[in-house]
């Protein structure tokens, strides 16, 4: 249950990858939807909640007004008690629905309060502000003095009210009303709640609308990413289909066009390398003949070499050392060839390291100045010419450009078995060291002594390769540079009688 459990969490991450644009371009829509929706439900809330409050407002305080004219003003300039009461009553009977409080002084001379509800509204309900603006009288134009209706909204216990006063002129009472704006609340919040559920449903359909929006420009997107990824693969055929006439059209026509001007590029090359491996091939090959001819007298030439007149002898001996460089590097050369046209073969054969070093020293006559450091026993299955190659190269380097003692040592790490060649010289300079495999590459102002192709090192590394191995030099700071074999030292199934594997096959392309 676990490896599932892995696998779907690895294949939900790799989508959010790589749907990370498209998740950009429904949070960008849904945004936008988001703020413009917001702003318009906004505006239509404030835009309809003034307007039914000043609807209400003025209607309710109209009435008041008008209310204070025709009933207060008819009352006796100092009413009693019951008067009062009788007539806030009325008031508060009309069609606007809000309490009444009136206020003035009996033929007493006392204050006398009446209330068309006791307990609803009285005269400590009114803020002091209210009160003392509408004691204060107003100065028409005419010069008399007026008394103006003023109001106030006021929210008690979480419900909202209307407060409004005005004062009868002549020194008449003055009188308070008080009308709840409950209803008007329960409308302006059942609005809210239409503008709010409007929003969401404008933010779920401008979602869908960037969904389906993403979708039709990131597929095109999606398909040229695959297509170049399959060119980065290697396959040069990859062609987009092209429809419409838009950007992203215009964007695949010039893809194809790349690829198929890179498919001629590389068809091009190939066939240019193709032809100049071949040339080289041939010409190594009908190079082996007459160089086979030339070897045969020189090496006789050389054999009589203490009967030739001293004037000729300097002669004979440079066509010897010459014919024998051309004729290793003609052998280098096809050897190269075929690690270029992916014909070299491995020949494996379960090998003693240690005596497969000793005969490489010994063949070479390299005995005095090489030391060995390795154990009998390590054995391990690989092409002995091949592995003889490397260490001829190697330890050949070492004695020709670094300095006498070479130490090979041989040890087992792991799975891998790592040989080191390492010399007492001054070491490589630290701007060769990058291009010591390089193909003919020789770093004449350190090594002005070379005679070699400069493909030795290389062909050493190429052999390493198809054995799955690798070749790495360094500076050791004890003095000397220092070349280490890395090879495989698993089990192999190949054969020893000329196969090659396809295990050490695999190991070579990787």
């Amino acid at each position: 249950m676990t490896a599932p459990r892995k696998t779907w969490s690895r294949r939900f991450l790799t989508s959010l990858r790589l749907t990370s644009l498209r998740l950009r371009l429904v949070l960008v829509f849904a945004l936008i939807a988001l703020i413009a929706a917001v702003s318009a439900s906004g505006i239509a809330y404030w835009l309809n909640r003034e307007a039914v409050l000043t609807r209400t407002q003025d209607a309710a305080l109209g009435d008041f007004k008008e209310a204070m004219q025709d009933r207060v003003a008819a009352l006796p300039r100092r009413p009693t008690q019951d008067e009062l009461d009788r007539a806030a009553r009325n008031m508060a009977h009309g069609s606007q629905g809000y309490s009444v409080v009136l206020i003035g002084e009996d033929p007493d001379g006392r204050t006398v309060v009446g209330t068309s509800e006791l307990d609803a509204f009285t005269l400590d309900d009114v803020p002091d502000a209210l009160r003392k603006a509408v004691r204060q009288p107003t100065t028409a134009k005419s010069g008399e003095k007026t008394y103006r209706l003023f109001w106030q909204r006021e929210v008690e216990g979480g419900t909202p009210y209307l407060v409004g006063g005005t004062r009868v002129m002549g020194g008449g009472p003055t009188g308070y009303m008080l009308k709840s704006l409950a209803p008007e609340a329960k409308d302006l919040n059942s609005l809210a709640w239409s503008l709010g559920i409007a929003t969401a449903l404008a933010l779920i359909g401008a979602a869908l609308l960037a969904q389906a929006a993403a979708t039709t420009v990131l597929k095109p997107v999606h398909r040229l990413g695959v297509a170049a990824r399959r060119l980065g693969e290697g396959k040069l055929d990859t062609r987009l289909r092209v429809s419409g006439t838009d950007e992203l059209a215009e964007l695949s026509r010039t893809f194809n066009s790349t690829a198929a001007s890179l498919e001629k590029k590389v068809a091009d090359m190939s066939a240019r390398e193709e032809s100049s491996r071949r040339f080289v091939a041939d010409m190594s090959h009908e190079l082996r003949t007459p160089l086979t001819a030339i070897t045969a007298v020189t090496e006789v030439l050389e054999e009589e070499e203490d009967s030739l007149d001293p004037m000729i002898a300097p002669a004979v001996r440079l066509v010897v050392s010459e014919t024998r460089r051309l004729n290793d590097l003609v052998e280098n050369l096809m050897e190269v060839t075929r690690f270029d046209a992916g014909t070299a073969r491995l020949v494996l054969d379960d090998v003693d390291i240690a005596d497969q070093i000793t005969a490489c020293i010994d063949a070479r006559a390299w005995l005095d100045a090489v030391d060995l450091d390795a154990e009998r026993g390590i054995t391990a299955r690989l092409d002995p010419r091949r592995l003889d190659v490397i260490l001829a190269n190697l330890i050949g380097n070492a004695l020709k450009h670094g300095g006498s003692p070479v130490r090979v040592s041989v040890r087992e790490e792991g799975e891998d078995l790592l040989i080191s060649v390492r010399d007492h010289g001054p070491g490589i300079p630290e701007e060769v060291l990058p291009h010591v495999f390089d193909r003919f590459y020789k770093a004449s102002a350190s090594r002005p002594r070379s005679e070699g192709s400069g493909l030795g090192l290389s062909i050493a590394l190429e052999n390493a390769h198809i054995h799955g191995g690798e070749i790495t030099a360094a500076n050791s700071p004890a003095g000397g540079a220092v070349f280490t074999l890395r090879l495989p030292n698993g089990e192999s199934t190949g054969n020893g009688d000329g196969g090659s594997t396809e295990q050490q096959a695999k190991k070579a392309e990787r």
